[in-house]
């Protein structure tokens, strides 16, 4: 076994040798049968190097945020105590968000203990209701009967008069956003606060 490694080894080792000349003739070769130029290899190497490793390590601490219900671009994760109108982030599984769980981000805008109401309203779209959402007598969303693409929405009925301890009310000022309107409160345990960068 020791000695197939090492024959390997032995029969890989010109053509890890010869990387960098071939590399140099393909970032700074002037031409066929012109001298390669290793010096450009390290030099891109120099670059690139450093930018991929900084990205590495960048790229899972921040999150883009695609949705037009939160006012930031750009967040990341930021530990501490979750509080109202912090940014928080989880996975989202509902039939309407598609069949694998996703990333959602949204505003805390009602805590365990406080109080929740919903009233029904006659909606702009003939023949359904509305669900107008108050915590502690503050408007907090008024849910669509349906979505942007057509679909049916069945808007939360709170079942108690406050939230309940360990949850909270997700969401946001957007009209359309998809939030606890729909799904209702979510377990803080399941909650990453974040932080707005852009």
């Amino acid at each position: 076994m020791l000695r197939l490694a090492w024959t390997a080894a032995r029969a890989a080792w010109p053509e890890i040798r010869a990387t960098p000349r071939r590399a140099a003739i393909a970032l700074g070769a002037g031409g066929p049968g012109m001298a390669p130029q290793p010096r450009r290899f390290w030099q891109a190497c120099a670059i690139i190097l450093p930018i991929s490793a900084a990205a590495g390590w960048a790229l899972p601490r921040f999150t883009l945020v695609m949705s037009p219900s939160i006012d930031a671009w750009l967040v990341h994760k930021a530990p501490g105590t979750i509080r109202r109108g912090d940014l928080v982030s989880f996975k989202l599984r509902h039939p309407l968000a598609g069949p694998a769980p996703v990333d959602v981000t949204k505003y805390v805008l009602c805590m365990p203990g406080d109080r929740i109401e919903m009233i029904e309203k006659p909606s702009m779209t003939p023949g359904a209701k509305d669900g107008w959402y108050r915590c502690n007598g503050k408007l907090i969303g008024i849910s669509k009967p349906f979505g942007r693409k057509g679909q049916r929405l069945l808007h939360w009925r709170p079942t108690e008069p406050h939230i309940p301890d360990g949850m909270v009310y997700v969401g946001s000022s957007y009209s359309s956003g998809f939030d606890s309107r729909y799904f209702g409160p979510v377990s803080i345990q399941r909650l990453t606060r974040m932080e707005k960068l852009l």
